[in-house]
Order: structure tokens, then C-alpha cells, then sequence
């Protein structure tokens, strides 16, 4: 066999192995927590935020006491949603209105008026109208309870499930996220989870490493805050099927280039 040859035979082989190495690449890891094992104990440092309220979150605020008639002034009427019509109702059932907080940050409380809510928790909030219907004696055993109504996270890139998950209590945590997103897909890259938060005039971006759990645990994005960006980027695989030209080692191209290349190569050898 001709020198020649036998170098064009190596060129043509060393560029399918270079195609099929290329196509193919190396497992990542998908498990979690790699850094973790049975019996092992690891510490929360996370900061644990608890979720203020802010310009445009909406809030329910419900009054109760050993006198219903009395609490009804302060609590706003629950809208029963029917075809072609609203009625409204007195009542602690599903679809309760709320109070959403102006660009001022306040919210206009019956009876009380403008109350000033936005860097408050919700605890806060309850404690203050407590004070100020028992200072004012308008309810003298006043119950305050006040929930989140449209705080929520957006939830993008390699989950099964992305869109907008609603924040329900205080202290949700990334895990919560991405389990209602339904984890991760097996293209997330578990390494660099993003999280965006709006931090004032500024968008901050974190970063979580999903595979060690001292990372996530001591991130200050553990702890979600409403309007929070959670991108899950895909990983090197992913990468790889989504380019322009589809071949990868799964695409029929791929395997047609292939066979053509190995084609030439007997050609080559056995002429």
C-alpha cells in the first residue's frame, strides 16, 4: 500500500474518532449533594430572610373576634366569582379580596386608612393593626391574620415544569422552587443554578451548586424572595443536540457522516 494512502487512511480515521468524541463527550453528574453522606450533619447558614412586602405585592388581611359584626368592618368582602356576574359575600371562604400596596408602599385599611406596609412581614403587619384596633378600642380581642396573595418565583431553563411558582410562606427555599418546577431535567446543569434578585436599583445574580450541599446551604439565594429568577441552564449535552446543523451523536446526520467516512476508508483500503 502506497505511503499516500495510508496517510490519507489515518486522516480520515482520526476525524471520525474526533467527530464520534466530540458527539459523544463525558457523563456529568447529576446527583445531588455529592458532598453529603448518611449520618453526616451540615449547618444552615443561609441568612433566613424572611419575605418582606413590597410596591405592587397584593395581601389579604383578615380581622376576627368574639364579635362578628364588629370585625366585618374591617375585613374587605369576598368576591364569589359566578357566569356573567360578581356577587359578593361575608366570609372566610376561597376568593377573599385584597389589598395591593401602591407605589407608596401603603394600603388603605378600612376604618384605619393608610397604613404603611411595604419593608413590613406579615407578622408585622398583623401586630400593628392588633395595636391600633386595640388602641383606637374599636375591637377589643382583635385576631389579625395576613397571607401572600401573588408573591411568586419564575422558574426557567432544564426543569420539567418552568413558570411562576407562588411564594405561601415566609421562609421557601430554592429546593421548594425547584420541586414544584418538578427538579430538574436530566440536561440541567446542577453546578450553576442562577438565581436574579432585584436588589433596589440593582439585579443581583447568585450562584448554586445543587451538587454540594454546604454550597446551597450557605448561599444567600437558599432562601427565595418574590420576583426571583431561577434559570437552570443546560449542560454540555444539551449544548450539543441543539446545534445549528443537529449533528450529534443521537441525530441521523451524524450516523449518515459516519457511515460515509468509514465507507471512504474501505475504498481506500481495499483498492
Amino acid at each position: 500500500m502506497k505511503s499516500n494512502q495510508l496517510n490519507s487512511i489515518a486522516a480520515l480515521l482520526a476525524a471520525a474518532l474526533l467527530l464520534l468524541a466530540s458527539s459523544c463527550g463525558s457523563t456529568k453528574d447529576v446527583a445531588y449533594f455529592q458532598d453529603l453522606k448518611p449520618g453526616n450533619t451540615v449547618a444552615v447558614t443561609a441568612e433566613a430572610l424572611a419575605v418582606t412586602v413590597r410596591p405592587d405585592d397584593k395581601i389579604s388581611i383578615i380581622v376576627n373576634s368574639r364579635d362578628p359584626q364588629l370585625t366585618a368592618l374591617f375585613n374587605l368582602p369576598i368576591a364569589n366569582k359566578q357566569i356573567g356576574q360578581i356577587s359578593e359575600m361575608q366570609g372566610n371562604n376561597q376568593g377573599i379580596s385584597g389589598y395591593t400596596v401602591d407605589a407608596n408602599g401603603e394600603i388603605d385599611f378600612p376604618v384605619l386608612g393608610k397604613i404603611y406596609v411595604a419593608g413590613k412581614t406579615r407578622t408585622q403587619i398583623a401586630e400593628y393593626i392588633k395595636e391600633e384596633l386595640v388602641r383606637d378600642n374599636l375591637v377589643k380581642d382583635p385576631v389579625v391574620t395576613v397571607e401572600f396573595m401573588n408573591l411568586c418565583v419564575a422558574v426557567l431553563g432544564e426543569v420539567n415544569t418552568p413558570g411562576r411558582y407562588a411564594i405561601e410562606r415566609d421562609r421557601t427555599t430554592i429546593l421548594d422552587v425547584l420541586s414544584q418546577a418538578g427538579d430538574l431535567t436530566i440536561y440541567g446543569n446542577r453546578t450553576n443554578v442562577m438565581v436574579m434578585r432585584k436588589e433596589g436599583d440593582t439585579q443581583r445574580i447568585y450562584s448554586l451548586d445543587l451538587t454540594s450541599g454546604s454550597n446551597i446551604y450557605s448561599s444567600p439565594a437558599y432562601y427565595v424572595q418574590q420576583n426571583d429568577v431561577v434559570y437552570v441552564e443546560p449542560n454540555s449535552v444539551r449544548a450539543r443536540q441543539s446545534t445549528v446543523n443537529g449533528n450529534n451523536v443521537r441525530s441521523t446526520a451524524f450516523w449518515i457522516s459516519l457511515a460515509s467516512l468509514l465507507t471512504s476508508v474501505a475504498i481506500l483500503v481495499f483498492n
